[in-house]
C-alpha cells in the first residue's frame, strides 16, 4: 500500500488492510474447495524446464557436427536445449509430451550399449553373412545369419530387409566396441548365457572326423598283431 499519499489516516489504513486480509482468506478458502493439496504431477499441458545430467564426454554426441544433432532434436520436438560443460542439460518444453520426447532422444544419444539387453532396432545394412541393426542412434551391431531365426536361414533377405524393425539381444561387445546381436535369442527366450553358448563357432564336426580317423588306426594295430600271431 502506498502510504505516501497525504490525508490518509491510520484508521483508514487499518480498515483497508483488514479488508485485504478478509479477501485473501476468501480466495484461499475457494482454492481449497477446488484442490485441497498440490498435484503430484505437473499438468501435461504446462510449460516446464527439465534438467538431466549426462557424461560430459558425450556432450559432443548430443550437439553433433556443427550442431546438427541438437538442432534436429529441437526442430522435431519444439523444445529449446542448453548444455553446460559439466553435463547439465536444460530442456525448456511447452508441454510434457515434447519434454519427454526430447529427454528420450538425448538419453539414447548418450546411452551405452548394454550386454544382455534386448533392443528394438532397424536394419541398416545387409550382407551375405548377416544384417547390421542400429539399436541406438549411430550404434549398430551384426546379427549373423545363424542368429536371424530359430531355423536354418538360406538367405538373409528371406528373413529381414532394409528398414525392418527387429528385436535383438546384445550377446557380445568386443574390446574395439564391435557389437554382436542375436534375433534368435529373443525368439527362443534365452538368457545371455544361453545365447552365448548357442552362438559359438561350430567345430565339433571336424574334431569328430579326426577322432574317427584315430579309431581306424587301432584296427590296423590289431591286424598287425594278427599277422604276428599267424607267423
Amino acid at each position: 500500500m502506498d502510504i505516501k499519499v497525504k490525508g490518509l489516516s491510520s484508521q483508514l489504513l487499518g480498515e483497508a488492510l483488514a479488508q485485504a486480509q478478509d479477501a485473501r482468506f476468501q480466495i484461499l478458502d475457494h482454492i481449497l474447495t477446488t484442490i485441497d493439496s498440490p498435484r503430484k504431477e505437473m499438468s501435461a499441458y504446462a510449460p516446464r524446464i527439465i534438467k538431466i545430467m549426462i557424461d560430459p564426454e558425450k556432450i559432443g554426441s548430443v550437439i553433433g557436427p556443427g550442431g546438427k544433432t541438437i538442432r534436429r532434436i529441437q526442430e522435431e520436438t519444439g523444445v529449446k536445449i542448453d548444455i553446460e560443460d559439466d553435463g547439465s542439460v536444460y530442456i525448456a518444453a511447452v508441454d510434457g509430451t515434447a519434454g519427454d520426447a526430447a529427454i528420450q532422444m538425448v538419453e539414447q544419444l548418450t546411452e551405452d550399449v548394454e550386454l544382455g539387453k534386448v533392443y528394438t532396432g532397424k536394419v541398416v545394412r545387409i550382407t551375405d553373412f548377416g544384417a547390421f541393426v542400429e539399436i541406438l542412434p549411430g550404434k549398430d551391431g551384426l546379427v549373423h545369419i545363424s542368429q536371424l531365426a530359430d531355423y536354418r536361414v538360406p538367405s538373409v533377405e528371406d528373413v529381414v530387409h532394409m528398414g525392418d524393425e527387429v528385436m535383438v539381444m546384445v550377446t557380445n561387445i568386443d574390446p574395439t566396441g564391435k557389437v554382436k546381436l542375436s534375433r534368435r535369442a529373443v525368439m527362443e527366450g534365452w538368457t545371455l548365457e544361453e545365447a552365448q553358448a548357442n552362438d559359438r563357432p561350430a567345430g565339433g564336426g571336424s574334431r569328430g572326423r579326426s577322432s574317427g580317423g584315430n579309431r581306424g588306426r587301432p584296427s590296423g594295430g590289431r591286424d598287425r598283431r594278427d599277422s604276428r600271431g599267424r607267423r
